[in-house]
């Protein structure tokens, strides 16, 4: 259960920040006996990779902190955040080791759907918050939000591989923080609508 807690807190962190998690899990990998990539994914833990991921990530966090850019940076992200997502929950070896399942262990693509979804969701949610947050703070909440996530992403990173069991918890307070920031988006659209001019025939 510990290893599946692991590799759904790090598709968590990649639906924020696609390169956090697998730079973590990357240099992890290299350094330290806490992860243990499976056959088939040793490629993440190879230094030119790591650098690729470094550069890009370097560029993410520039672009994720601009008014404007970083939507459209978000309209990128959608098919990049989720695909990170299923490498970090398979590469995790969550898959594999997911209740013990043999099932899971001849289906791989299950533990990569499985990675897909979570990151989806969150990005979900951060690409319907980020444009009203710009909107409603004149573009000055872009770069403390991106920050946010930013951190967001490495805590949560961090906390699925060293203490997965906190994942639980870090999920329940990313729900909650969630559901108040769409309720807010759904207020200011509210209100938008009702101070808007009538349209003249």
């Amino acid at each position: 259960m510990l290893a599946a807690l692991t590799g759904l807190g790090l598709s968590t962190a990649a639906g924020l920040n696609a390169y956090i998690p697998l730079l973590v899990v990357g240099v992890l990998a290299n350094v330290t006996d806490a992860v243990r990539l499976p056959d088939g994914y040793t490629w993440l833990s190879n230094w030119g990779v790591l650098a690729i991921i470094a550069v890009l990530l370097a560029a993410e966090l520039v672009l994720d902190k601009v008014p404007a850019i970083d939507s459209v940076n978000d309209t990128i992200q959608t098919v990049i955040r989720p695909a990170s997502g299923g490498v970090v929950f398979s590469a995790s070896a969550a898959a594999a080791e997911f209740e013990r399942s043999a099932w899971m262990t001849e289906n791989p693509w299950a533990g990569w759907l499985i990675g897909i979804v979570a990151a989806l969701a969150v990005h979900a949610v951060k690409s319907l918050v980020r444009p009203v947050v710009n909107a409603g703070t004149a573009g000055f909440g872009a770069p403390v939000l991106s920050t946010a996530e930013d951190a967001g992403s490495i805590g949560m990173s961090l906390v699925a591989v060293f203490a997965p069991v906190l994942v639980i918890v870090a999920l329940l307070v990313l729900a909650v923080l969630a559901w108040l920031l769409i309720r807010r988006v759904r207020r200011a659209r509210a209100r938008r609508r009702e101070v808007r001019p009538p349209r003249r025939v």
